[in-house]
C-alpha cells in the first residue's frame, strides 16, 4: 500500500477517534450531573490512577507508556474541563 492508502486508512481512524471521543464526553458529561447531585468533587484522582494503570497495562504498542498516559492525561483533561464549563452552565 501508498502513502495515500495508509493516509485513507487513518483518515477512517480519526474520523472514529472524534466519534469516541465525543461518546466519552458525553458520558462524562452525565457523570458529571451524577456527581454535582451527590455533592462530589469532579477531580478524582484515584480513578484516574486507575485509568492510567489500566491504560498502561493493556498497551500493546508500538506506543510506549510514557505517551499513552500523556494521550489519556489530555483526554481526561478534556473531559474534567467539560464537566466543569457544563457545570457553571447550569449554576447560570
Amino acid at each position: 500500500m501508498g502513502i495515500d492508502g495508509f493516509r485513507k486508512q487513518i483518515d477512517l481512524l480519526d474520523d472514529t477517534l472524534l466519534r469516541i471521543f465525543n461518546e466519552r464526553a458525553q458520558i462524562a458529561l452525565e457523570i458529571g450531573r451524577i456527581k454535582k447531585e451527590l455533592g462530589l468533587a469532579i477531580f478524582d484522582p484515584g480513578r484516574e490512577k486507575r485509568i492510567f494503570s489500566r491504560m498502561k497495562a493493556n498497551n500493546p504498542g508500538p506506543l510506549d507508556d510514557e505517551a499513552v498516559g500523556r494521550l489519556f492525561e489530555r483526554v481526561i483533561d478534556e473531559s474534567r474541563r467539560l464537566e466543569r464549563v457544563h457545570s457553571q452552565e447550569e449554576e447560570s
